[in-house]
């Protein structure tokens, strides 16, 4: 019972850290910081305090072969692209709302993997699908003054998407099956830092942070959505298995939406909660079935 409860904690924090990501993203957005600039102080000092972390505490070597290479860059890619269409999201669409409309990457992965993997498309599956469907239609006419931005909806479908791609790929892609989770975390890190030095034009057109909350924000942002959340997944899904994490994960979109409502002061409607209650009910069932799904 220890070792079951201590995953649940562990999940939890997981869940309730990576929820944390506008709490930290909309100071820095309202400090004049581009989307770009934020995501590129999150993975750089990610990457920088993830790495000495692995290399001096837990001594993990960080060698990777050249088949590794290759499958890492990519889901380090996709790893990143569904942060920065996420974080552009919260330029349209209010933030706690976006949040739970990302939980509907369970479900993506379920159709993904029925559709090119063969893996068995039950009732339970379907019943899901036109649950989370459901429930996007009613946050999507859940703002009182004028609904939400569709491009703000398409953004996050995007990163929900690309997220459910990079699961499925650390799923099934067998050159990186055997590596380390917490290495495997560090590359995608590092991979997906390019985009941003890319998108940046190698760095030139960088925003620089000149007020210390920001600081505080862009550091935060590092750590707690980031590296706590990486960290507290990985001894959540080894203590209590994929399943029982990813129901944990419920409290993602709900942490987001509380901080919305208390701190950032949105609109938390009933038809929003109703959606709410709908996406989260249809990714439960796709979670809770016998056969595990991966998360996180």
């Amino acid at each position: 019972m220890k070792r079951y409860m201590q995953g649940v904690l562990n999940g939890a924090i997981a869940a309730i850290s990576y929820g944390t990501n506008p709490l930290f993203a909309l100071p820095l957005y309202a400090g004049g910081i581009g989307v770009n600039s934020v995501l590129f102080y999150r993975y750089a000092f990610a990457v920088i305090i993830y790495g000495l972390w692995l290399k001096f505490h837990k001594k993990i070597s960080l060698h990777i072969t050249k088949e590794e290479f290759i499958p890492l860059f990519f889901l380090g890619i996709f790893f990143s692209l569904s942060s920065l269409t996420l974080f552009d999201a919260f330029n349209y669409i209010e933030a706690g709302i976006a949040c739970t409309i990302l939980f509907i990457y369970p479900v993506l992965v379920t159709i993904i993997m029925t559709i090119f993997f063969k893996e068995k498309l039950t009732k339970t599956i379907i019943f899901s699908i036109l649950l989370t469907s459901i429930g996007i239609v009613l946050l999507y006419h859940g703002k009182p003054e004028a609904g939400l931005n569709i491009k703000g909806v398409l953004l996050v479908f995007s990163s929900a998407l690309l997220y459910a791609l990079y699961i499925v790929g650390v799923k099934n892609i067998k050159a990186i099956r055997h590596v380390n989770r917490a290495k495997l975390s560090f590359y995608v890190m590092l991979f997906g830092l390019l985009v941003y030095v890319f998108n940046l034009k190698f760095c030139t057109e960088l925003q620089i942070i000149d007020k210390p909350l920001l600081w505080c924000c862009a550091i935060a942002l590092s750590i707690i959505p980031t590296i706590i959340s990486l960290e507290t997944i990985t001894v959540a899904i080894k203590l209590i298995g994929s399943t029982t994490t990813a129901i944990l994960g419920a409290l993602e979109p709900l942490t987001a939406i509380f901080f919305g409502v208390v701190i950032f002061h949105e609109q938390l409607t009933t038809r929003i909660i109703v959606g709410i209650i709908f996406i989260l009910t249809g990714v439960l069932l796709i979670v809770s079935r016998k056969k595990p799904q991966s998360c996180h």
